[in-house]
């Protein structure tokens, strides 16, 4: 400190007055970025929220004169889920819900006399309330046979849908036991090889409380 003072006291009038000026203008700079441009920051934000808030306020009001509209539609999406209740898989984990699918997708499949060849349950997938469990299974059989699953999947008495379906034609000659000379060839029967993904839905189950 007091060698800054030996140093102030070999300056000239002249030099101190530049330096007395050079410290206020530093000070004034110093003061608009501290004080007034985070003032006038704050005043500027105070005038967005007064414009702000009356509409906030408007908007809110029409929510509440419309409660009563909402909380009626609000039931009415929670019984249309309740309905949906037994058309879920059942099963408490989705490995045991895949498995309902599969029992079911495979009684369909059986039912319209076709072969199922494969089956194999696919990752789980959340969607809002409810888990969408896909299984993908590769099945043999004729034209209607296949038409008949398809059309046994979508009116099952469980919520199921067919979310790809991959068609491929085979024909299979049919043996004749003897052709007579000149007859007609043998005919040949259309089998199709179908590979398709159906899903089910089970309801989310809540995480378990943390102990």
């Amino acid at each position: 400190m007091k060698r800054i003072w030996h140093i102030w006291q070999r300056f000239s009038k002249r030099e101190k007055g530049l330096v007395v000026a050079t410290l206020v203008i530093f000070g004034v700079v110093l003061g608009k970025y501290l004080v007034l441009d985070r003032f006038l920051e704050r005043r500027e934000w105070i005038r967005s929220q007064l414009e702000i808030q009356p509409q906030r306020l408007e908007k809110n009001l029409r929510y509440i004169d419309q409660k009563a509209e909402i909380m009626a539609g609000l039931e009415k999406a929670r019984a249309e889920l309740k309905s949906l209740e037994p058309l879920l898989l059942t099963g408490d984990t989705p490995s045991v819900s895949a498995s309902d699918l599969q029992q079911t997708v495979q009684g369909l499949a059986s039912k319209g006399g076709t072969q199922v060849i494969s089956t194999r349950v696919l990752n789980p997938e959340a969607m809002g309330p409810f888990t969408r469990i896909p299984i993908q299974m590769d099945i043999n059989g004729q034209i209607e046979q296949v038409a008949s699953l398809i059309q046994g999947v979508e009116s099952a008495g469980k919520l199921l849908v067919i979310n790809e379906l991959n068609v491929r034609s085979l024909f299979t000659p049919v043996a004749a036991a003897r052709q007579p000379p000149g007859g007609q060839p043998p005919a040949q029967q259309q089998s199709l090889r179908v590979s398709l993904i159906v899903s089910g839905f089970v309801r989310t189950q809540p995480p378990a409380p943390s102990k």
